[in-house]
Order: C-alpha cells, then sequence, then structure tokens
C-alpha cells in the first residue's frame, strides 16, 4: 500500500483507486464534514451526498445537495491536520483548484472565537441594561463548564430586581457568529442554566432568589426553532421570554410564543413497500452477487420511495437501486449506486472491483464482536440501534404494531425537512413517535419534541372523506395506517438511548416540558447489537 500524504507532504503516484480510497476512508472517519472550495462552504454531508467513480483512468469526485451539485476529478490528496485537501480539475479548466474536506465546521481560530464571544457577551450586558432599567445584570459569563453541560458558545447570567436581588431570572443568549446548530441549542442549555441558578442560590449568603422566568435572547431571524420548542415548555414551572437581537443596530424585540408559528406541515405519501421490492429485484440480486459468500442473509431490503430500494448491513446502507425514466424510450431504467453512508457510486463494470473490495471490508467489519477502532464499525452506529429495534420490536416493545411501523418518515415544515426516526400505532391506535440515540446527546429531549410537534400537528390537521364521510388525519389521507381507527389523543414520544449513553442533563430538560406531552426513556443494555434488551424505563411523573 503507498504511503497517504499527510499534513502537507505530497505522495507521487496516486491512482485514481488509491485516491478514491483515501476519500472514501477520510469522509467515513468525519461523516459530519464540510466541503470548501475557495474558502466557501458549499456542501454540509449531512444534508449532502458525495459519488466516487472510475472513470477513462481518472477519479471523479461528484458532491450534490438540494442547493447545487459540483463535478471535479481529483489528481493528488493530501490528509493534513485540519483537513483532507484535494487538487482537482473542472471540466473545461486549464489551471488546477482545490477542494478541503474539514472535519471542523467553525474555522475561525480560538483567539478570534474567544474574542467575539466577549465582545458579544459586553454587548449582551449594554443592551439588557439599557432596555430594562429595573433589572440588574449579575454573573454574566461565557466560561465552559463541562460538569454542568454548559459550552463557552452561550452567555449566561442573571437579571436580579430590587435593592436585595431576591427576584432574579435566568439569562443566556447567543450570538450571531455561532452556527444555527448551536443557536438551535440554546433553550437545551437556557433550561439546564435555569435549572442550575434555582438548585445553586439556596442558603447563599441567607437568601433564596426566586428565579421566576428564564429569558433566551437569540440573533434576529434565527428565533423560529427556540419559539416553536418554547410554546411546549411547562408554563407552571417559569415563565418563558423569548427575544431576538440585532448586533448591529443593538435593538432586543420579544418573540411571541404561539403554536407552530406560521409552519405548514407537508408529508410525502406513502407507496406499497412490498412491490417496491419486487420491482427492484433485478438490481438486487446484481448487487447480492458481490457480497460475501453468506453474507446475504444479513441484507436488509427497505423501500424509501416507489422506485427506489435501499440495502442495508446493521442499519447502514450500502447501495441503493432506483428505477427511473429511459432518455431514449417510454420504459424504465435501473441504476445501481454503492457507498457506505453519504457516498453514492455507480456501479458498471468498471467499479465493480471497487464495489466487491467495500462489501468485503464492510462485511468485515460491520457485526457485533467489530472493533470500534474500525471506520464502518462505528459508521451510523445509530442506524444500526435504529435497524435492531425496526426488526425486532415484536419482542422489544409487543404494545406496538410492527405492521404499521414506518421508518425515516419524511416531514416538511416551511420548506425545512425532518426526518422521524420510527413512527407506528400501539394497540389501541395512538400514534407512538420513537426517536433513537446510540450515543450521548445533550439536546435529545428538544429533538424528540421537534418531531412530536410535527406529528401533532399532521395528527390534528383532519378533514373529511367525501366518498365515504370519514374524518380523517393528514397521515391516513397521504396512505399511512390503513385500515387503522386512529385514536384522537396525541402522539406520545419514546426516546430510546443504551444506558450508560444517555446524557445525565436529559431528564432535566425532560421535566420543563408541558404536562401535554406524554414521554418515556427507555433505556436498552450496552450488548445491543448481540441482544436488544431494555434496561429500565421511566415516565413523566
Amino acid at each position: 500500500m503507498r504511503p497517504v500524504a499527510r499534513h502537507g507532504v505530497p505522495v507521487a503516484e496516486q491512482s485514481p483507486e488509491k485516491l478514491a480510497e483515501i476519500i472514501d476512508a477520510y469522509i467515513a472517519d468525519h461523516p459530519e464534514a464540510v466541503i470548501l472550495e475557495d474558502g466557501q462552504m458549499l456542501f454540509d454531508l449531512r444534508a449532502a451526498k458525495f459519488s466516487l467513480s472510475l472513470a477513462h483512468g481518472r477519479c471523479l469526485l461528484q458532491f450534490w445537495s438540494e442547493e447545487r451539485n459540483l463535478v471535479r476529478t481529483v489528481v493528488a490528496a493530501q490528509v493534513r491536520a485540519d483537513g483532507l485537501r484535494l487538487t482537482t480539475r473542472r471540466m473545461g479548466a486549464s489551471k488546477p483548484g482545490a477542494l478541503e474536506i474539514v472535519a471542523q465546521k467553525d474555522r475561525r481560530s480560538p483567539s478570534v472565537r474567544e474574542s467575539e464571544r466577549r465582545q458579544y457577551q459586553r454587548l449582551l450586558e449594554r443592551v439588557l441594561r439599557r432596555t430594562f432599567p429595573d433589572w440588574t445584570p449579575d454573573g454574566f459569563r461565557s466560561a465552559a463548564d463541562l460538569e454542568h453541560s454548559f459550552g463557552p458558545a452561550y452567555v449566561r447570567g442573571q437579571l436580579l430586581q430590587g435593592s436585595r436581588g431576591m427576584n432574579a431570572e435566568a439569562v443566556i443568549g447567543v450570538g450571531t457568529a455561532e452556527s444555527k446548530s448551536t443557536v438551535d441549542g440554546v433553550l437545551t442549555v437556557g433550561l439546564l442554566w435555569l435549572d442550575y441558578c434555582r438548585s445553586h442560590s439556596v442558603g447563599q449568603s441567607a437568601r433564596q432568589r426566586h428565579y421566576g422566568a428564564l429569558r433566551v435572547i437569540v440573533p434576529a431571524g434565527m428565533e423560529q426553532t427556540t419559539a416553536t420548542r418554547m410554546r411546549w415548555l411547562h408554563p407552571g414551572v417559569a415563565g418563558w421570554r423569548l427575544f431576538t437581537l440585532n448586533e448591529k443596530t443593538e435593538e432586543l424585540c420579544a418573540v411571541e410564543i404561539a403554536e407552530n408559528g406560521n409552519e405548514s406541515q407537508r408529508l410525502t405519501h406513502a407507496f406499497d413497500a412490498r412491490a417496491a421490492i419486487e420491482r427492484a429485484q433485478a438490481g438486487v440480486e446484481r448487487v447480492l452477487a458481490l457480497v460475501p459468500p453468506g453474507g446475504a442473509a444479513r441484507v436488509e431490503q427497505r423501500a424509501t420511495a416507489a422506485t427506489e430500494v435501499a440495502l442495508l448491513l446493521d442499519g447502514l446502507e450500502f447501495a441503493r437501486v432506483r428505477q427511473q425514466a429511459s432518455a431514449q424510450s417510454f420504459s424504465r431504467e435501473v441504476e445501481i449506486t454503492f457507498g457506505a453512508g453519504v457516498n453514492e457510486t455507480p456501479l458498471n463494470e468498471e467499479t465493480e472491483a471497487l464495489c466487491g473490495s467495500l462489501l468485503e471490508r464492510l462485511f468485515a467489519a460491520r457485526h457485533p464482536s467489530g472493533t470500534v477502532k474500525d471506520a464502518l464499525f462505528r459508521l451510523r452506529t445509530e442506524g444500526w440501534l435504529e435497524s435492531r429495534i425496526r426488526t425486532g420490536i415484536a419482542e422489544f416493545l409487543p404494545a406496538l404494531r410492527q405492521e404499521f411501523l414506518y421508518s425515516q418518515v419524511p416531514a416538511m415544515a416551511s420548506g425545512e425537512r425532518g426526518m422521524m426516526d420510527l413512527l407506528t400505532v400501539d394497540r389501541g391506535g395512538r400514534l407512538v413517535i420513537l426517536e433513537v440515540k446510540a450515543e450521548e446527546d445533550l439536546h435529545l429531549p428538544l429533538q424528540g419534541l421537534d418531531y412530536w410537534m410535527r406529528v401533532r400537528a399532521l395528527h390534528a390537521d383532519r378533514s373529511t372523506h367525501a366518498a365515504t364521510g370519514q374524518t380523517l388525519d393528514a397521515f391516513q389521507r397521504s396512505g399511512y395506517f390503513a385500515g387503522v381507527e386512529l385514536a384522537g389523543a396525541s402522539p406520545k414520544l419514546l426516546l430510546v438511548a443504551p444506558a450508560l449513553r444517555i446524557h445525565p442533563a436529559n431528564e432535566v430538560v425532560l421535566r420543563y416540558l408541558a404536562p401535554e406531552i406524554d414521554w418515556e426513556l427507555i433505556a436498552v443494555g450496552e450488548d445491543w447489537r448481540t441482544a436488544l434488551k431494555m434496561v429500565f424505563r421511566k415516565r413523566r411523573g
């Protein structure tokens, strides 16, 4: 094996096959990387896909998303400390260019980040002092406190009222320099900060402050996620106040918290999964012929659309069979792609050997006794756990109906696509959402809340069928749960994770959710890859 270039040292004679292997391995190790060209971020691999193909002695790399498409010929690769640098050529260009695949999304230097956060803290205190003259800002800071899950991206403090400061409100803010995901995570950290303020104020200096509310400040134009989430916090335990801050004008504006705001909910139509799999069998058989001996029995075939079937190994998609209209006739032609994770490489005569090599490595690495040092073992761990639940739900959660279990149901709100992990009904016809996490996630409760809100809104969207006179919700009108009489109750939310991977802060956040949200926290054993067993379950109240 030729050495891989590291830290800017070039490697000679990188074959197209070797280049494809380097790129595929790096992205497998960094599934949340971003793609940069000329310093501009073009793709986030959490919402984009890529394809590697070998044609005419060249390594062709393609990235695409809903916004854009990019194709480059890769001529060299260098693994650096901060990412993978690719020397590329674009069609018709005389000079080579460069693409960077960067694992660290925040490209700011530590000193720049720290400086910007200090400036935001000073700005926030100044604006609060001017806007609320009857309140005194106190104890504002952004220093990390990992023991209590407070990161440096958020400025936290308190507003005190009166000469003795007995009345207080917890405050948390996040600036425009932070990423959207960081801004959207502010409410989770805000709830933890409110809880911390309340638990640490008792007995201090022989006084007890009353923290009656949480004030959350987000950048102007980035308030929608927090506003919709805040609607479903318990009104009886605190006051919930949301503000936007325009850092240029220093204008602080209150945001009205309303259910779903002006969001419009849409749902993709259900399809016949069994028929889709039957139509794709010729392509499926071609892929299975390349699977190592004895491996075909481990492959899960899952229809993702009426004309698409995904092949998965332990929750990791490694191939896809598509039927699409032919450009030359009215018949349909079959397209087969392969690749682990977000990689989609066309399967043809030139890439068949590459596909066989990938499948050999994949099936050797991805099994319960595999090693976490292998990227293919670690890839899509959450999908692996979801697959175990999906295939074993009859024994794991017998109160749920396996025959109406929908995986990765796409629901859209205001153009933003959301994929629910698992959606089904219980024996009484009540909708049940399963949000699955395989690793610690501070934001698990509010991510689950996002899907609960969407399912609730779609279930509440009812109209009478003209022919039958039946009252149907949006799911039934879109072909889901055919023949099931759905109960009128709001959906139930199940949060599932390995027992030692449940973040300690999750239960704190769950206590602040509104009483209407019927949730359960379900812990499975750490050996879930071998045997899926429930360790404990906790319910509201």
